[in-house]
């Protein structure tokens, strides 16, 4: 997966794959003691844009170094309909029955973040605004999940808590206020680092915004709120949008003139992309 190391994901495969196999595949090792050659293919059950195809390949490679083993996959970002081949698989039907379950999880669960992200690209067409992510992420999955929705389209927002200031509303609450927050950022970073400050309604967005904000996140504001801010920032700083953003109200929300649009539900609620795999001895129907 473009953007994050081969290493990282070579660690998440084989922490994937110790959690799946534990001490050994009683159940394929009792059927076929002996290699047996097979063929198998992963198929899509749905229309969706394909990620964690490299992934997926790579779990089989890391079951079996046989020189024999053969894996192909389709690449990130392509579009798929029902029926299509993602991924093909020739070798020892033992990896191919060991892998089985890690490839899928990672291609679905992958697939399904890219392909709800494009839903959200397809909405919002026409308008001069970025579709971000959030740290709302699988736990250890991050860098992945974050992954999958470049494939499909959308912006990273950081990755971390070192990569960028936002003073949310329980910094603001336990600061005292909006300005003595900014204050406090202000008077401890010296070096360039964006600061963004989540506002809850026009009055605080002002607030921020003279209190020296590089830039805005309105938080579960109403439409009329947000055209407010953005009629009254007029384009100076530039203006996110998060909460309650859903497919039906992400092109309004859009149209209202705003620079970015964050959206937790595109990793914390993104449906597993349906996808099986079918196994057949070598020489029979693929």
């Amino acid at each position: 997966m473009k953007g994050v190391p081969y290493w990282r994901i070579r660690s998440l495969i084989e922490s994937a794959l110790a959690e799946d196999i534990g001490s050994g595949d009683i159940t394929t090792s009792s059927i076929f003691p002996e290699p047996v050659k097979a063929e198998g293919r992963i198929r899509a059950k749905e229309e969706c844009i394909v990620a964690g195809a490299e992934i997926a390949r790579e779990v089989f490679f890391t079951i079996d170094h046989a020189p024999a083993l053969d894996v192909t996959a389709i690449a990130d970002g392509s579009r798929v309909k029902p029926g299509d081949t993602i991924l093909f698989i020739s070798g020892d039907g033992r990896t191919i029955l060991k892998g089985e379950r890690v490839a899928l999880n990672f291609l679905q669960r992958l697939s399904g973040i890219a392909t709800l992200t494009s839903k959200y690209l397809e909405m919002i067409d026409g308008f001069d605004v970025k579709i971000l992510d959030t740290r709302k992420t699988t736990p250890g999955l991050r860098d992945i999940e974050k992954g999958a929705i470049r494939i499909g389209g959308g912006y990273n927002h950081r990755f971390s808590l070192s990569q960028a200031v936002l003073i949310k509303d329980n910094h603001i609450i336990l600061a005292g206020g909006i300005s003595e927050a900014i204050a406090r950022v202000k008077k401890r970073i010296t070096h360039h680092l964006n600061l963004e400050v989540e506002v809850s309604n026009p009055a605080e967005a002002e607030e921020a915004f003279h209190a020296g904000a590089d830039m805005l996140l309105l938080d579960n504001m109403d439409i009329e709120s947000i055209r407010e801010v953005v009629k009254t920032i007029n384009r100076r700083i530039p203006i996110e949008v998060s909460g309650g953003v859903d497919l039906l109200r992400v092109r309004e929300i859009a149209g209202a003139g705003v620079d970015y649009i964050s959206i937790g539900a595109l990793t914390h609620s993104a449906r597993a992309v349906d996808m099986s795999m079918d196994i057949v001895p070598s020489g029979g129907q693929g």
